[in-house]
């Protein structure tokens, strides 16, 4: 397969150099990374869902003047968010023509976004909702395998069996994402009929993340059975085990109702360990490619090696 001819429409679509997104992740992906990301030649995306409008509206502008000329970025945003109205309009008050929404319905916003002039484009896990993706007339699809960090569909529907199922659903362009780090998954996505790839642990994985250096010390001391798809009867998410998902995982054994795996999960656990560092109490998000990363390269270094596929 000749990979040099890969990734043409999603370059197109977001004018870009290589069909390569860093994926927008809560605590994570900020304006550094995404910038970073972008004047590599991908595209960078900053992780609404961890900001309230007025910090994003910070991490917009700082993306900004970081940002080389003729070069942008896009902004995830988590549809079920409380906010997401008031980012979205923060996003468009800023300029930003890209948008990756994800954890809610695609009818919801993608025909005001289009009417905005922007791109959309709407993260799934199964075809059938891939499906209703299109027909809510977005872009493209992010079609994320049940290996990715993060919350997961509850299909539990592996990357290698979700791509081609998805590429034969729809007629948009997919984005494969779920256990994507270096080039040979890379180039397995494409082989698979994908039309760009999407990377988060890998990303988080660079000198650029605002993940916590605790976090990415246990992210490289890591095996590969470290992580866990856990608290399904409250919203599924992959976890780095820790004391906290350990006893989390101690509740959903013992068939603890929803409203006790909430009080356990609380507020801010998230943020206490990806960017506070609390690698005890606080909840790891990270994919299973954590396994196989061992290295903190920059993005411009990692970037410059994934190139080399085009």
């Amino acid at each position: 397969m000749n990979f040099k001819d890969c990734g043409k429409d999603i370059c197109e679509l977001f004018n870009i150099d290589y069909p390569i997104i860093q994926g927008g992740m809560v605590w994570v992906s900020g304006s550094k990374l995404a910038a970073a990301v972008s004047n590599a030649g991908g595209l960078g995306l900053i992780g609404a869902g961890s900001m309230k409008p007025e910090l994003l509206k910070e991490h917009l502008k700082k993306a900004h003047d970081l940002l080389e000329d003729g070069k942008h970025i896009g902004v995830n945003v988590p549809l079920l968010y409380r906010l997401a109205e008031e980012q979205i309009q923060v996003c468009l008050d800023a300029g930003i023509k890209i948008f990756f929404t994800s954890a809610g319905s695609p009818k919801k916003y993608t025909k005001f976004l289009k009417d905005q002039g922007c791109t959309v484009v709407h993260v799934t896990s199964s075809p059938l909702l891939a499906k209703k993706c299109e027909d809510a007339g977005v872009d493209a699809i992010v079609a994320e395998g049940f290996e990715a960090g993060g919350h997961n569909g509850r299909d539990e529907i592996t990357t290698m069996c979700l791509i081609p199922q998805v590429c034969d659903t729809v007629k948009i362009p997919v984005i494969a994402a779920g256990g994507i780090f270096d080039k040979r998954t890379i180039k397995a996505a494409l082989c698979l009929g994908a039309s760009g790839v999407q990377l988060g642990t890998r990303f988080l994985m660079t000198k650029e993340s605002s993940a916590h250096q605790n976090y990415k010390d246990k992210i490289i001391a890591a095996g590969p059975g470290d992580t866990r798809l856990q608290m399904k009867p409250h919203v599924p998410v992959r976890l780095l085990k820790n004391k906290f998902a350990t006893e989390s995982l101690k509740l959903e054994l013992e068939c603890a109702p929803v409203e006790k795996l909430i009080e356990h999960l609380g507020k801010g656990r998230a943020k206490l360990g990806m960017l506070d560092g609390d690698t005890d109490e606080g909840e790891l998000e990270v994919g299973q490619a954590s396994g196989a990363i061992n290295d903190l390269p920059s993005v411009s270094e990692l970037m410059k090696d994934f190139s080399t596929i085009f």
